[in-house]
């Protein structure tokens, strides 16, 4: 038989052991929920800033829609290239760089029969500090009928105000081979 002393060494021992593994338990929790925190916090940023890198695209193609010259020119930079890269009649490949964004302008905001609709699909968006990265599988329809597609690649640089805006836009084209999805497809019957 134990001794109150002894009695009470065993119930000590026993409660630092458990005051130990409770200690464990808690430091490793700790450790993941900051962890999964810290993690939600950079995803939570990271799709934050691609919702901003969205904003000059989606504005680009709202005002191509509506013929709003002004529009689509705000999303853009104050210089801009632009490239078009697909294969002529021949079947030959050919690149066109067009030479000012004051064209494209021009053509947008020159009242025309049909709107131009160019939704697109597949975005994937990549962000190093001020620099962005789209790429988007996209269908021209000039109003219901379907023209082209391909895919569009926007370079888009961070300005010191937090806008972003599109400094470069290079586009494949062609008429068939097209997989438009089914949604997409649909809004044009």
């Amino acid at each position: 038989m134990l001794t109150s002393r002894q009695f009470m060494i065993v119930v000590q021992s026993f409660f630092r052991i458990i005051f130990k593994v409770q200690l464990q338990i808690m430091k490793r929790y700790t450790f993941v929920c900051c962890f999964l925190f810290a993690a939600n916090s950079i995803f939570a940023q990271n799709n934050k800033e691609e919702l901003l890198v969205r904003q000059p695209i989606d504005r680009l193609f709202a005002g191509m829609s509506a013929g709003d010259s002004a529009m689509v020119h705000s999303a853009f930079a104050h210089h801009v290239t632009m490239a078009t890269i697909g294969k002529d009649k021949s079947g030959q490949s050919f690149i066109r760089n067009e030479s000012s964004i004051a064209d494209f302008l021009k053509a947008v905001g020159t009242p025309h029969p049909e709107s131009w609709n160019e939704p697109i699909w597949d975005v994937k968006i990549s962000i190093d500090g001020n620099f962005a990265q789209a790429w988007a599988s996209y269908a021209f329809y000039s109003g219901k009928k379907f023209s082209h597609c391909g895919v569009d690649a926007f370079h888009l640089y961070k300005q010191s105000d937090g806008q972003w805006k599109i400094f470069h836009l290079a586009d494949t084209r062609q008429k068939e081979g097209c997989n438009i999805p089914k949604q997409v497809s649909d809004r044009f019957k």
